[in-house]
């Protein structure tokens, strides 16, 4: 079982930023997958960005959307992830969720209970 605590979120105005934690236990988590999801109500949730592991270290990846304005890190230990999200727009109010993926012994996510951005225009 993997437990995560979520921060960050807030109000913020248009073109501001924020930066958003998640911090895990439970297991060994240095070689899992660590990310970020969005959903608004009665939407989908909608992926954002990912940290992967591999033999080689931790590589990213991004939603489109997210590319240019949005920053995922990984700490050194493993249990954390991290992602700046800047230049915010109204349309990136959202509850933002971490998501734990391990695939040992079988694939399982884990989600934390989400951290809401709001971005007034």
């Amino acid at each position: 079982q993997v437990q995560m605590v979520e921060s960050g979120g807030g109000v913020v105005q248009a073109g501001g930023s924020l930066r958003l934690s998640c911090v895990a236990s439970g297991r060994t988590l240095v070689n899992v997958d660590m990310g970020w999801y969005r959903q608004a109500p009665g939407k989908e949730r909608e992926f954002v960005a990912m940290t992967r592991w591999t033999w080689s270290g931790y590589t990213s990846d991004y939603d489109d959307f997210a590319k240019d304005r949005f920053n995922i890190s990984r700490d050194n230990a493993g249990n954390a992830t991290y992602q700046e999200v800047n230049k915010l727009e109204p349309e990136d109010t959202d509850n933002y969720y971490c998501d734990v993926h391990v695939n040992d012994p079988i694939p399982v996510d884990y989600w934390g209970q989400g951290t809401q951005i709001t971005v007034s225009s």
